[in-house]
């Protein structure tokens, strides 16, 4: 399953064989092998998200490209559906009457959604944080995040934050990510359904 780019890596070797899937199609959506060593999953991550896309069925996102980015083929196989709000009139109402950034306020708006779903952000550090406060504040339960942001401002620290949390999590420490990454990370997960 795994790509020649990978095979002499011994750190991508030592991993199970579905978090080596995982890796390999994070490597391909990058074309760019040596993000492979700043990939990181938490002990279960990929045993809770697919159980998560078997039972809840449902992945919430931070962006229309991440959104976009998961396969409708394999998600309509598997009927699970995706939620994303960052386009919303209500979430653009919420980011100015809090005074924030819409990527904070979609990520609140979607919090009743979040319980038991597998949750992908690919674009904006301030959403990750955001949902690291939902969480740390009890508000939500998601079965597993992928956090996978990309840029500069907050972007590796916002990752470092949940890395450091027990939520199961797959993450790329360090500034790279974005939202093939993430969309790569959950297409990932649903071929593993398939087998």
């Amino acid at each position: 399953m795994v790509a020649d780019s990978l095979r002499g890596d011994a750190e991508a070797a030592s991993l199970p064989e579905a978090e080596r899937y995982v890796l390999h199609r994070i490597v391909r959506a990058e074309g760019d092998p040596d993000i492979a060593a700043d990939v990181r999953f938490s002990d279960g991550a990929v045993d809770a998200a697919l159980a998560s896309l078997r039972d809840v069925r449902r992945v919430v996102t931070d962006v229309r490209m991440v959104q976009v980015g998961i396969s409708r083929a394999a998600l309509a196989r598997r009927e699970v559906e995706t939620a994303c709000l960052i386009d919303a009139p209500e979430v653009a109402e919420r980011a100015r009457r809090e005074g924030t950034t819409r990527s904070v306020a979609a990520v609140r708006e979607l919090a009743p959604l979040m319980d038991g779903a597998v949750l992908a952000i690919g674009n904006a550090p301030t959403a990750l944080l955001a949902l690291l406060d939902l969480i740390d504040e009890g508000r939500v339960s998601p079965a597993a995040v992928i956090g996978m942001p990309v840029g500069f401002v907050a972007c590796p620290e916002s990752k470092a934050e949940l890395a450091a949390r027990k939520v199961p999590h797959i993450t790329i420490l360090g500034r790279r990510g974005g939202s093939s990454a993430a969309a790569a990370t959950v297409n990932a997960l649903l071929d593993l359904l398939e087998d």
